[in-house]
């Protein structure tokens, strides 16, 4: 087939075709005689499979890896780039979501005031710049993808404040008893790592759905449980759409936010959940210090039980040891 047949065919410009080529997408046979390109069915299926990675916004370089993943029928690596591409997305969404939200403050001024000084326009921006700059400072800091593997058998290494493993299930049963699932609900666990957390729902009857920000850590949480639904992504940019759970839970993850971002996490959680929806967050905190440990600061459970009150959720807590300590909300409205 010639690049002007594949080109109606397939619906896009032959200068695609080329520029698809150029990048080492695709490379059709050229006839000795003439150099004119001839396109046989692998490079049509190619083309149709660029045009719809293209059309997700897979970018140019990544489309490339993606290729050879599917060739050689790496489902789980095909799975995980179109992860990666769907929390991008979301990520972006949050960013133009906060954008706007800063346009209608500056609508609602002007209505109020009839008018809006460029010290308002300054300090809307400067406001909507600093969340952003906040929300992308999110990194692993801790390698969990390195410890991903040994997660469960290393509990009390990684986390000493648990003193002991016990404590660690006691803590879960007690956030599952909080929560007080209900068949055909749905549930999310945010780092939900290797699964020990949301499984305790499935056994329930709740359809459980777990994000994480390590690749491995899902990848664990596969093997052992693959009846949760997982998707790459963290606090900051939950990638599911609003209203979508019954309840959110989390646990020995919140933690590891900066105080700035632990607001726009209880912001993005807020987000997801249905009216009424519920809360549970189980961490390390203090009753109302900040105390430094291994590198951690703690959750401040005074500060995060007050900033669910302010979002309109009425909360409860629960001490387990000295440092693991639950905080269960549920939303009025």
């Amino acid at each position: 087939m010639k690049i002007n047949e594949v080109a109606k065919k397939l619906n896009i410009s032959t200068r695609a075709i080329r520029f698809y080529e150029e990048k080492g997408l695709i490379s059709p046979e050229k006839q000795s005689e003439n150099s004119y390109r001839t396109f046989n069915e692998k490079d049509i299926w190619r083309l149709q499979t660029i045009i719809s990675l293209r059309e997700i916004g897979i970018p140019i370089e990544e489309i490339k890896k993606v290729l050879l993943k599917i060739e050689k029928e790496d489902k789980k690596e095909v799975e995980y780039y179109l992860n990666l591409q769907r929390a991008s997305m979301y990520s972006r969404w949050v960013e133009l979501k906060l954008q706007l939200d800063t346009i209608d403050q500056m609508i609602d001024k002007l209505k109020v005031r009839e008018t809006l000084n460029l010290e308002d326009i300054f300090e809307l921006a400067n406001g909507s710049k600093r969340l952003n700059a906040i929300r992308k400072q999110w990194s692993d800091q801790w390698g969990f993808d390195k410890l991903a593997p040994s997660f469960d058998q290393k509990l009390l290494e990684i986390f000493p404040e648990l003193q002991y493993v016990e404590d660690y299930e006691l803590s879960l049963n007690a956030a599952v008893e909080c929560i007080s699932p209900k068949k055909e609900e749905i549930g999310l666990d945010i780092g939900v790592g290797t699964g020990n957390f949301a499984v305790k729902f499935i056994s329930k009857g709740v359809q459980m759905k777990g994000i994480d920000q390590s690749k491995e850590m899902l990848k664990q949480c596969h093997i052992k449980y693959p009846e949760i639904d997982t998707k790459l992504g963290n606090f900051l940019a939950i990638p599911f759409s609003n209203h979508e759970f019954d309840f959110v839970i989390s646990s020995f993850t919140y933690n590891h936010l900066i105080d700035e971002q632990k607001v726009l996490a209880l912001d993005e959680i807020n987000r997801v959940l249905k009216p009424h929806g519920r809360i549970c967050i189980v961490d390390f905190m203090t009753k109302n210090e900040v105390r430094q440990h291994t590198g951690k600061q703690y959750t401040n459970r005074f500060e995060l039980i007050k900033q669910l009150n302010h979002m309109g959720f009425i909360t409860i807590f629960q001490q387990i040891n000295e440092y693991i300590h639950i905080v269960y909300g549920i939303r009025k409205l």
